[in-house]
Parts: C-alpha cells; structure tokens; sequence
C-alpha cells in the first residue's frame, strides 16, 4: 500500500513538473513572439535613457565662469596625473554636424529601399509590431536597438539583444555614434544614415 501511494505522488509530482515546463516553453515563446506591453517598453526605454545619458544632462549644463588665466607651467614626471575619462566615441566635428543626417536607408535586407525620415525623437528598432522600424528577420530582437539624437549627433544603442548590433563591422555594446554613411547592421538587415 505505502509503495502504491509513494508511487502515485511521484506521477503527480513529474506531471505537475511537466505541465510547468510546458507553460514556461510557452510563455517564452509568446513574449518573444509578441513583445512585452507597449508601456512597460517605453517605461524600460525612458530609465534606460536615463541611466546611459545621465551625464548629458550635466554636461548641457552651462558652465561656470572660468577663473582668469594663470600662467602655465610644464609638468613635471614627479607631478602627480589626473585620471581622465575619455569618450569612447569620437566627438563630431564641426563639418560632421553641419550635414546632419535626415533619413535612414535601409540598403540590404527584406526591407531594401526603405526610407524613414528622421526626426529628434529616438527611433526603436526590431521585430515588434510597436517598433517605429519593424524588422521580421530571424536575427533580430523583439526590441532589438534603438537609433536616437544626442548632442546633435545619432547614437545607436544595442538593448541587449541576441545577435548584437554592428556599425562599420564592429558589435557595439554601449551607445555609439554613427557617421554618415556607415552601415548599421542588426540581423540581415543593414541601414545607413543619409
């Protein structure tokens, strides 16, 4: 009788097991199909805007006066270095800026010949029917990468998609600035910005 009932709770124990596996499959494959809500991707896109240009706002800041000149010494090896943070990206010129893109190719791909005007809102790239550029490729993220202007100049920010975001050949990782007529490819499909 014990080995009977011990047996039966490890049947409803492994179906139970199994019917959760199921709905887990299924649910992944929903939200990957599908998309999260609308809402909560704008919440997410707008902190993690927040987050990655924090300082954009501090550097937009107006600057305090500067101090009156001071003469201008040699340093010396002994003299002790300041630590400087460099952008990882170039600043643009000022030519760069005077020809400010205004549209996005898309030069190969599903969608070859498609033009989208470009205009001071970020653009959200990927498979999702709420995307401003929707990609039905099989390489592509639901939400896949976002294309925005800041300080006058397009960045393309990969939101941690599978198969990565290249612009001119190279996987990006952080918000990257894109010269004119350099190839942004996600997934098969590749767009410049003209």
């Amino acid at each position: 009788m014990t080995s009977e009932l011990t047996l039966l709770v490890l049947r409803l124990a492994f179906l139970a097991a199994l019917w959760i596996f199921v709905f887990s499959v299924i649910y992944s494959l929903r939200s990957d199909l599908f998309g999260t809500r609308s809402s909560a991707y704008k919440q997410a896109m707008e902190k993690s805007r927040q987050q990655v240009f924090a300082s954009a706002d501090d550097d937009s800041a107006p600057a305090p006066a500067a101090p009156a000149a001071s003469p201008v010494r040699a340093q010396t090896p002994s003299d002790p270095t300041e630590a400087v943070q460099r952008p990882s990206t170039p600043v643009p010129s000022a030519s760069a800026r005077s020809e400010r893109p205004s549209k996005l190719v898309i030069t190969s791909g599903p969608k070859r010949g498609t033009e989208l005007s470009l205009r001071s809102e970020p653009l959200s790239i990927g498979r999702s029917g709420d995307s401003d550029l929707v990609i039905q490729d099989d390489y592509s993220s639901t939400h896949h990468a976002r294309l925005l202007l800041w300080n006058d100049a397009w960045m393309v920010q990969d939101l941690d998609s599978t198969n990565g975001t290249y612009v001119d050949g190279k996987r990006v990782s952080q918000p990257t600035h894109v010269p004119v007529g350099t190839p942004v490819r996600i997934g098969t499909t590749t767009f410049e910005l003209r």
